[in-house]
């Protein structure tokens, strides 16, 4: 699928291409685009914690665990008020552990120094811990239909398909992000990105990834026998046993998860997280570990 679009020189596109463009997303959105719980109801504080999920996360798994965040912190203030502990113990099967993390302290940065009411400005959002470019702008266009400027994966597609050449590689950010720039529908910019991220979405089942084209992609390890599948494994145990502190030789943390992981990487899991500031972890005389989840 594709629109009959072409790009002039100096990356400027006609007004006749942008109204092509712009219908062919909205055809392809009002009869396929896809429904999720929180865009049925766009409340700043859904948009949040899903924008957070959705980082690193497919769209089946956040529609699932949205619904138990929900109902464990039915508002900001509920989840603000949270123990780490609780918010990780939820967050598992989600991954990217850090991203829990900085969901709850955002969550707490708004309560106490927003009312609890979700900035809709995106240089104000970027202060918050992990919210970078995209998230800063996706936040306030979800949110509040503000007309902001950014991509993401899906959009990155769709721009890639429609306006270069396929031979051409090495697509520079900067050049997409003009044309999404010269695109934007701001009469509905949140369900115009919608449509795009949706036809993207499709785009990628249809013919694969072209996002390997574009300057900045980078292939992502495996999570099998990864690093971060240890780290993950870890927090699992120990969020399960609460905020307490739990004393722990490595043997002992190591017979929890198995003989197949080693001493080493256990160790170095321990560190990782503990560089994320999500445990806490210390020697004692006889040569055990104490792990302790962060108190937030």
């Amino acid at each position: 699928m594709k629109a009959s679009i072409r790009v002039l020189e100096a990356n400027v596109l006609s007004k006749k291409d942008i109204q092509g463009f712009q219908r062919f997303i909205w055809r392809y959105y009002r009869s396929r685009g896809r429904r999720f719980s929180w865009r049925n109801f766009p409340d700043p504080y859904q948009v949040l914690i899903s924008e957070f999920m959705l980082q690193q996360t497919q769209t089946e798994r956040v529609e699932s665990k949205i619904h138990e965040f929900l109902i464990a912190f039915p508002r900001i203030e509920n989840l603000a008020q949270a123990s780490l502990s609780e918010v990780l113990q939820l967050w598992v099967g989600l991954g990217y552990n850090r991203r829990g993390v900085n969901l709850h302290k955002t969550a707490q940065k708004i309560v106490e120094e927003f009312d609890g009411i979700v900035p809709s400005e995106p240089d104000v959002l970027r202060q918050f811990p992990g919210i970078g470019a995209y998230t800063s702008c996706a936040i306030p266009t979800f949110s509040y239909n503000v007309p902001t400027v950014f991509i993401e994966t899906n959009i990155r597609r769709v721009f890639i398909h429609h306006f270069t050449d396929p031979t051409e590689e090495e697509v520079s950010e900067k050049f997409l992000l003009s044309l999404v720039a010269q695109t934007l529908d701001p009469t509905n910019s949140r369900e115009w990105y919608y449509g795009l991220m949706d036809y993207g979405a499709e785009l990628k089942g249809l013919l694969g990834n072209s996002n390997h084209r574009s300057k900045i992609y980078k292939k992502q390890s495996p999570f099998e026998g990864s690093l971060r599948q240890v780290r993950g494994a870890v927090l699992r145990v120990l969020a399960k046993e609460g905020s307490q502190p739990s004393h722990r030789t490595l043997s002992s943390l190591k017979k929890s998860l198995g003989d197949h992981i080693d001493y080493s990487r256990l160790l170095r899991a321990a560190r990782a997280l503990e560089k994320d500031g999500i445990l806490e972890v210390s020697e004692a005389e006889d040569g055990a570990y104490l792990f302790t989840i962060v108190r937030g």
